[in-house]
């Protein structure tokens, strides 16, 4: 079977063609993935605007799947269905991506598969690893995800737990603008960590036992939090300010700014590695994985790949270009869920802002 997957949840415009190999090993291949990033629209704001992105998204979506096909070589007689993310996301920018592929598929005769975003991060570690040894421990993390995940079979996702406040990456992008950084903050603030000392600003570590209130059927110890960790970096950066004399518009010392980036990323990498591998351990998990945007972190993965080791665990992380959003890992989710039940969406399918999993 093959499939075109769209993904249009955010700020990325993409779609992707894959095709079942029959190998149960490595079940999927991809035969072409095309993203047009908006990255270079949202960065003179810092961060996306939901307007524009919507807007960007009704402009390259035609050209984009045109170009999924061509690298694919084939046409609209090549697929036999189409996968698009339902949510959750931006609603006008899960709009287009849905809308577009709803007529496609009227209009081609086949069947369409509403895919959950993170049901697309957490297939990404299919889609390049092979099948991994269940049941697993995934983290799914990103600019607008935290969510830790028990996976006992293929295609069953159960939530033990998410961030309370800030996604990971969103609290990068954060500190990021903080340090006068461009966006996405993350990529500049992993580079900088490189050079800095990771124990010169000793921020707090945010550890939660308690059952969230607004969450009463989650364990509550699986739970993140980052809100406190970034306002303790804006404090320290406001007291540091305020100590060298800096006017407003003077940028911190580099020196003082990679040993905030490295110490900043150090808490953040620990709490989602300790977290990760104490679900591991709970749930008895025969391997872990890493997806999300986040997952590219090049500390975040060394981390974990360490503590794997010390567990005697293996590891799994997507490649980089599956990592961040893309309609590959749409169109694997879609093969996944479609095969499991051959479920096809009623054409009144809409979109769903906070869709859960």
């Amino acid at each position: 079977m093959v499939i075109l997957g769209i993904e249009t949840s955010c700020d990325e415009t993409a779609a992707a063609i894959v095709e079942e190999t029959g190998n149960r090993a490595q079940p999927w291949r991809v035969l072409s993935s095309v993203v047009a990033s908006q990255v270079a629209i949202h960065r003179n704001w810092g961060g996306v605007v939901p307007e524009l992105a919507s807007r960007q998204h009704i402009r390259d979506i035609c050209g984009v799947v045109d170009r999924a096909l061509v690298d694919a070589e084939i046409d609209q007689s090549g697929y036999q269905a189409i996968a698009v993310t339902q949510g959750p996301g931006l609603i006008g920018s899960l709009l287009v991506g849905l809308s577009f592929a709803k007529s496609l598929a009227w209009s081609s005769g086949v069947s369409l598969v509403p895919v959950h975003h993170l049901a697309g991060h957490i297939e990404s570690l299919v889609l390049h690893n092979g099948e991994i040894p269940l049941p697993a421990s995934v983290l799914v993390v990103s600019g607008g995800h935290t969510n830790l995940y028990h996976v006992p079979k293929p295609g069953v996702y159960e939530l033990l737990g998410r961030t309370r406040d800030d996604a990971a990456g969103e609290a990068y992008d954060k500190v990021a603008k903080l340090l006068g950084l461009e966006y996405p903050g993350g990529p500049v603030i992993d580079r900088l960590a490189c050079s800095g000392n990771d124990r010169a600003v000793l921020f707090p570590k945010t550890k939660l036992k308690h059952v969230d209130r607004n969450a009463p059927h989650l364990p509550g110890q699986f739970d993140f939090s980052f809100s406190g960790l970034k306002t303790s970096v804006s404090r320290y950066i406001a007291s540091r300010r305020q100590t060298l004399g800096l006017q407003s518009g003077e940028a911190l010392p580099n020196n003082l700014v990679v040993d905030i980036c490295a110490s900043f990323q150090r808490v953040v990498v620990e709490g989602l590695v300790e977290k990760l591998f104490e679900v591991a351990q709970h749930h008895g998990a025969r391997s872990v994985g890493i997806a999300g945007g986040v997952s590219a972190n090049t500390r975040l993965r060394s981390d974990a790949i360490e503590a794997g080791t010390r567990y005697e665990l293996p590891v799994f992380v997507p490649s980089f270009d599956l990592s961040t959003d893309n309609a590959a890992m749409i169109a694997a989710a879609g093969l996944r869920r479609f095969q499991a039940g051959g479920v096809t969406a009623e054409w009144t399918l809409n979109a769903d802002a906070t869709l859960s999993l």
